[in-house]
């Protein structure tokens, strides 16, 4: 007797039958494509690489998430990515460094981690980014949140919404009107991080708890943050999110996080995670940040689609197939599917054209419907 247990995938891991390999697909293609239409090369870099160099660039903060095994030619630790956004920026500080700035990237690929969590179980993601590189700016930030939301309208998504946030608003603060030292800080952001505002006020944190209330629609968050911001520290930041939101001009849903630091270990002063409807969890994030080992600027974001591919591949069509009996003119079949057509071909008399999904058949060198 055949053991069931041979077959099963490991936790976290799944195939993608048809119409979900369909809808994925589709969907990145579009995103690449509207990356493409502003201007953004794909690059594409290895699955494996040096677990030292990849280390390196991620400052160690996410090492724990590769899988890592050691190189039979070289001896040396390899990793398995997962994070494409350290291997673009490698990419541009070596093989692109003498590239004209801005350097403007796209990428597409599958990403792995060790394991998942509660939240999201699956381990292996398609992971979809551009990164603009060379520009720490509003505008640049600004271009980058427009792409991001064409790159997710291009592949379907509606109501979109942008949550926006200060990555460095905590340290700003604190070296400022708001004074704490390391531990402190470290208390702070983890009290401010769970909206705690008694937990706050016990790490010494009083002076913060208006930042738990400065969230929510944008134009009124951004009012609050403004008004505790007496000292003028923040008043560039909150200008420069303010150009970014006219910027986008209506296209998307926009509020304000200025405390959220979950996924912005990166960023410096500019965060950004994207949301649509009717799908689970957010579909990705950006901001500013620091390229690892050349510490040169950059703004990019990073889609995981995923959960856009569950919400479409349902209604995911794979489009009409053409059945070719035996026998059949070939010149007519290589002609229709010049013009877009798949076709099925007949390998014996008991082939049935409906049993096998098609839609039409080849009768007369012309298609026809069933």
């Amino acid at each position: 007797m055949t053991d069931p247990t041979q077959d099963l995938l490991p936790e976290g891991l799944e195939d993608r039958l048809p119409q979900s390999a369909a809808a994925a697909t589709r969907i990145e293609r579009a995103m690449l494509q509207a990356m493409g239409a502003h201007g953004y090369d794909r690059v594409r870099p290895p699955l494996i690489e040096f677990e030292q160099s990849m280390s390196r660039r991620m400052d160690g903060v996410m090492t724990r998430h590769m899988f890592r095994f050691t190189d039979p030619a070289s001896l040396r630790t390899l990793a398995l990515r997962s994070d494409m956004t350290v291997q673009v920026g490698r990419i541009a500080a070596t093989g692109l460094c003498d590239a004209p700035r801005p350097l403007r990237l796209c990428y597409a690929g599958q990403v792995a981690r060790i394991r998942g969590d509660t939240l999201e179980p699956r381990r292996e993601n398609l992971q979809v980014g551009a990164e603009l590189i060379g520009r720490d700016t509003v505008e640049a930030a600004g271009e980058i949140v427009e792409l991001a939301i064409a790159a997710v309208e291009a592949a379907g998504a509606t109501g979109i919404s942008v949550d926006f946030t200060l990555p460095d608003l905590v340290d700003t603060l604190a070296d400022g009107p708001f004074p704490l030292d390391g531990e402190a800080r470290k208390r702070v952001r983890r009290e401010l991080d769970t909206k705690d505002a008694g937990g706050l006020v016990e790490a010494g944190g009083a002076d913060y708890l208006a930042l738990i209330h400065a969230t929510g629609e944008f134009s009124s968050a951004a009012e609050k943050l403004s008004a505790l911001d007496t000292s003028g520290v923040l008043e560039t930041r909150i200008e420069g999110l303010r150009r970014i939101a006219k910027r986008l001009n209506g296209r998307a849903r926009l509020t304000l996080d200025p405390s959220e630091r979950h996924g912005f270990e990166y960023q410096s002063w500019f965060g950004f995670t994207l949301y649509a409807e009717n799908v689970r969890g957010e579909l990705g994030r950006g901001g500013t940040y620091c390229i690892g080992g050349s510490d040169e600027p950059a703004t990019g974001f990073s889609l995981y689609p995923e959960e856009l591919v569950e919400a479409m591949k349902a209604s995911e069509k794979l489009g009409a197939k053409l059945f070719l009996p035996l026998g059949h003119d070939c010149p007519a079949a290589d002609a229709l599917r010049a013009e877009g057509w798949r076709t099925v071909a007949a390998l014996d008399e008991s082939d049935d054209a409906a049993t096998l999904g098609c839609t039409h058949v080849l009768d007369g060198g012309a298609a026809k419907a069933l």
